[in-house]
């Protein structure tokens, strides 16, 4: 399919402000739910985790007790990446002061929570989840709809969609060598009500999406749309390969394309040309390609990496640039 380069350019078009103040109405409505409960931000206002994104957080803290949690957007929508405006909003609510570890344990050396003066929480019989829910359904009433990893409230005129996606913080400390409380690597903890724990980064993924577009002229983000773009037409267009990579994995996938790849012409639909060209050459390095976050491999198995590589020589036939 030939693509002209005004095409390219709506393809790379960022966010619109009416979309980006939907989030914020969003995370809003998240957080006054959360108030009716216990919860306070002591008259904080929603603010960007990092300049320059649409990361939108918020601290608060529980009026009766300890507890803290922070909510922030993450995903595409926080990432400046997201290309079909009815997406969810991907809203973390995550406990700062519960979370799970990770620890080094081998024959010479070994941690444990005494190590770091931690102590285990007792198990509830309500779950972090429950109780988040409990909120939105107070608020939004048969708006809430659960699902395995999230809460989601379906959204207005007003307010996206949101996914709120209820969680604990993680730390790895499995490169600590001092006992120190505060050497570790952070991420985000989910439970699903079926299936295996998740971990994921996403803190460090926005921060490294927004150093890559800075480093890269905000060419980066730009291709990245048009990739994801492109995607859905090439599923229209009967390439099963495109339903068998993620949006998110295309992202991670550019993240790590040599930065002068993305500068070398200032024309989209060359610069595209020369990142479909760059993976199609460079397909054997996929298997050890990282996410943005720079910490999990996009691939945990040969078959994804194949997925991955199907998908690119797929691209290669598709994407045609209009002279």
């Amino acid at each position: 399919m030939k693509f002209t380069e005004d095409k390219l350019k709506l393809f790379a078009a960022p966010l619109s402000e009416t979309e980006n103040q939907k989030c914020l109405n969003a995370i809003g409505m998240i957080r006054d739910s959360l108030k009716l409960r216990g919860f306070t931000d002591d008259g904080k206002s929603v603010s960007r985790l990092y300049e320059d994104t649409y990361a939108y957080s918020l601290e608060m803290r529980s009026t009766s007790g300890s507890g803290k949690i922070k909510l922030f957007i993450q995903g595409s929508y926080a990432n400046n990446t997201n290309v079909r405006t009815q997406s969810d909003v991907d809203i973390a609510v995550v406990q700062e002061d519960v979370f799970n570890t990770k620890y080094r344990s081998t024959i010479s050396s070994s941690q444990a929570d005494s190590d770091y003066g931690f102590t285990v929480v007792p198990t509830s019989l309500k779950s972090f989840k429950d109780e988040v829910e409990e909120c939105l359904r107070y608020k939004f009433s048969t708006d809430v709809e659960r699902k395995n990893k999230s809460v989601k409230v379906n959204g207005n005129t007003y307010r996206k969609d949101a996914d709120t996606v209820p969680c604990k913080r993680y730390r790895d400390y499995r490169n600590d060598y001092s006992k120190n409380a505060e050497n570790f690597i952070g991420g985000i903890f989910i439970t699903p009500d079926e299936g295996p724990t998740i971990v994921n980064f996403p803190e460090q993924h926005i921060l490294n999406g927004k150093k890559k577009n800075n480093e890269t002229n905000t060419y980066y983000k730009k291709m990245v749309r048009i990739i994801k773009n492109i995607r859905y037409l090439m599923s229209a267009c009967g390439y099963s390969s495109s339903d068998n990579v993620s949006s998110f994995g295309l992202e991670s996938l550019l993240w790590n394309i040599p930065n002068e790849i993305f500068i070398k012409y200032s024309i989209y639909r060359y610069s595209f040309d020369e990142i479909v060209s760059y993976l199609y050459e460079n397909q054997s390095l996929i298997a050890s390609y990282k996410e943005v976050n720079g910490i999990k491999n996009i691939c945990q198995t040969a078959a994804e990496a194949e997925n991955y590589r199907l998908y690119i020589r797929d691209l290669k036939k598709f994407y045609e640039y209009d002279i």
